[in-house]
């Protein structure tokens, strides 16, 4: 096995990145390699694409008002919830800057739940690991990573999320792997609404104060990514729960993203994503897992990308679910969804799991196994957007 030293040296896995990262930057890139401007229409931002205003017509629903602040109406007859009804027409400009900052995190899907359901499987509590602020810029050290602005009844919330590879579309991924808690309520609600993915969010980790004044460039180096299809697992949209739930071992989503302006790909505006590894080894097998993410619970604002490097043990939440990851990390709320990864045998990172749940007192986190399920959703979102 690896030793496990030299990605607790906090070098490892980031030089890793680093090294896969593209060479310039948001505000370093040549002409040629900015997201071409948009030509009237081109993002959607004007007008809902006719097929998607038919969808929402199906369900009762005019695209006008939508628009106009419709997708404010979370009346259950109206809070779309079947996988297959997945709606998120794109309003141009709607995340500006400010509202970014004001958005909240998810704080009761981290809360801990039940984990009664112990099969006699679950490792011992790991030490609590303190989450370490990601060197600067975040886009030469942590490139695939960024967060997730979403709409809820509650308001206006964020999670975090990855860059992955699109094995039908290589080297100009649009796929962005994040937690099903992001996009979907689970068993009591349905999907959430304007679902935007900004990588590299805040790249220059400016405090509150130094960002008052920000443009919009200092917030979203690379722009605004809006989910035009989504997948989780049918367990979360079924068993899923505010603390997470008998879902929590299947609490995985894939988004395919377009920007709000511009055609580029999200891989090729960032420069990378990473492999999803399905068949990882079982916990004693790996030496390290490392969790990436933006903390937004206290004490922590949402600003600034953090990351928990530990050996990973097992946690089971129920009978007859698969065990999930767990590791030792003090990153809260804001920071689901966001990936794991571990070190493959070629020295590459994959992703392997994402934040999920843990408790109330910040000293860990836990992940699903991706698996069979994982793998087909992850699969069938390729295929869906192949010849694009």
């Amino acid at each position: 096995m690896r030793s496990i030293r030299p990605l607790l040296a906090a070098t490892g896995l980031a030089a890793v990145l680093s090294l896969t990262a593209t060479a310039c930057g948001p505000g370093e890139t040549d002409a040629a390699d900015k997201p071409a401007a948009s030509a009237a229409g081109d993002t959607g931002g004007a007008a809902i694409p006719g097929d998607l205003a038919d969808k929402l017509r199906e369900h009762g629903v005019d695209p006008d008002k939508w628009k106009d602040g419709e997708w404010k109406n979370w009346d259950k007859d109206t809070w779309l919830r079947e996988a297959k009804d997945f709606v998120n027409p794109m309003i141009e400009g709607l995340w500006k800057p400010e509202r970014m900052k004001e958005a909240k995190s998810p704080q009761k899907t981290m809360a801990a739940g039940d984990i009664s359901g112990d099969q006699g499987v679950t490792d011992p509590e790991p030490r609590p690991v303190q989450a370490e602020p990601e060197d600067k810029p975040y886009h030469k050290n942590a490139a695939p990573v960024g967060k997730v602005f979403f709409d809820a009844p509650e308001g206006s919330m964020v999670c975090s999320a990855t860059v992955v590879k699109d094995p039908a579309n290589p080297g100009r991924s649009n796929l962005v792997w994040t937690a099903g808690h992001c996009v979907h309520a689970g068993a009591q609600g349905g999907w959430y609404r304007n679902i935007a993915f900004v990588p590299a969010y805040n790249d220059l980790g400016k405090s509150p104060a130094q960002l008052q004044n920000a443009q919009p460039q200092e917030i979203a180096p690379y722009g605004v990514y809006w989910a035009d299809w989504v997948s989780t697992s049918g367990e979360w949209i079924t068993q899923g729960g505010p603390t997470g739930g008998e879902g929590a071992p299947y609490d995985y989503a894939v988004m395919h993203v377009r920007p709000e302006k511009g055609t580029k790909s999200l891989e090729e505006t960032v420069g990378v994503a990473l492999d999803v590894d399905f068949d990882a080894p079982e916990a004693k097998d790996i030496d390290a897992m490392g969790a990436w993410g933006y903390p937004a619970a206290p004490p922590f604002d949402g600003l600034i990308m953090h990351k928990c490097i530990d050996r990973p043990g097992r946690l089971s939440i129920s009978p007859g679910t698969p065990t999930m990851w767990r590791i030792g990390c003090t990153m809260t709320g804001g920071s689901s969804g966001g990936g794991w990864f571990a070190e493959q045998p070629n020295g590459k990172l994959a992703l392997v799991s994402n934040t999920s749940i843990g408790p109330v007192t910040a000293g860990w986190l836990a992940g699903p196994r991706l698996g069979a399920g994982a793998r087909e959703i992850y699969t069938s979102m390729s295929g869906k957007f192949a010849a694009q």
